[in-house]
């Protein structure tokens, strides 16, 4: 079947023009009916029966009228026959037999829920995202997924209401339960690709809590892939909560803070070796003191001693000779 996006090849006339012959069309059934009341002759049954019939016309016309807003659209079915999405804002008249299903294609935005997941290596973390999302296709969404099932059960985020399946409302809610479904399978698949942190400095690899814009992109090129099937086109998704699972949040806190005074204590310790040699040239070079190296290894424990320490060093004054 050919899928006829915001387009609608029925008969789509101007609203205020049929208002006016329907207000028309009223009064004049209604004087043919006070018309063959009034004379009595042969013609006034006619008159009373072409006035009840052009008054049913009426009725029917009036279902027929349609308010479009900026951003919204009508699905239209013919006797269970796609007929085409209508988006053109305004006020119109359209077919009155068919089947309206209204739509929205305005973007909305969900905020998931953290949840909880594996990364690469196996840690337990919660993770959660934001995504705005909108309607790109109205026949897939009404067609290819089973929305208005959907809509009649009235889910909507674990409230059970009556929704009727061609409600705004109903329908939009539906679709937003497929997003919030598919979203969080997304999110599973690619924070089990990444490593929620680089615990080894040596390596470059791309993780959840650096991977920022990049991880990002993969998101949203996940969650368009699987929406695709429902016409739904995802506008940003972006991580805004990452964390470890509490029961090893304390532990891994630990971990970091050992990796960091690791990290620090190798600076450390390369500064000091610096300033001991730096030391010990200044004085060989400026003859200031003649040291063997006994001596030298004794400088450098207690210099090493003095720079690596967390405390102040007590100094002790030696003020013998150097030689015995």
């Amino acid at each position: 079947m050919e899928k006829k996006e915001f387009t609608f090849n029925g008969t789509t006339l101007n609203g205020f023009l049929m208002l006016f012959v329907n207000i028309a069309l009223t009064l004049a059934a209604i004087a043919a009916i006070v018309w063959g009341i009034i004379i009595d002759n042969n013609l006034s049954g006619i008159y009373v029966g072409a006035g009840l019939l052009a008054l049913i016309a009426t009725l029917v016309i009036w279902c027929g009228f349609v308010m479009l807003e900026p951003g919204e659209g009508r699905v239209m079915v013919l006797f269970g026959k796609y007929k085409g999405t209508f988006t053109k804002t305004g006020y119109y008249w359209q077919n009155p037999f068919l089947t309206v299903k209204k739509v929205s294609f305005r973007s909305r935005n969900i905020d998931v829920e953290p949840i909880k997941v594996n990364d690469k290596t196996g840690n337990p973390i919660m993770i959660g995202l934001i995504l705005v999302w909108k309607l790109s296709d109205a026949y897939k969404a009404m067609f290819e997924i089973d929305s208005q099932t959907m809509a009649q059960s009235g889910t909507s985020q674990g409230n059970q209401v009556s929704i009727g399946a061609s409600s705004l409302t109903g329908i939009m809610n539906a679709l937003e339960n497929f997003v919030r479904t598919q979203s969080d399978a997304a999110l599973r698949q690619v924070a089990s690709l990444y490593a929620y942190d680089d615990t080894d400095s040596s390596t470059d690899e791309l993780t959840l809590r650096s991977g920022g814009d990049e991880i990002n992109a993969q998101l949203e090129e996940k969650l368009n892939d699987r929406l695709a099937m429902a016409g739904i086109n995802i506008v940003e998704a972006r991580i805004n909560y990452l964390a470890y699972a509490p029961e090893i949040a304390a532990v891994m806190l630990r971990r970091q803070q050992a990796s960091a005074i690791i990290t620090a204590r190798e600076k450390i310790v390369e500064g000091a070796v610096s300033m001991v040699k730096l030391a010990l040239n200044k004085l060989a070079d400026e003859e200031i003191v003649e040291l063997d190296d006994e001596k030298k290894a004794a400088m450098v424990s207690n210099l090493l001693v003095v720079l690596c320490g967390d405390e102040s060093a007590q100094p002790v004054v030696n003020t013998g000779t150097l030689n015995h």
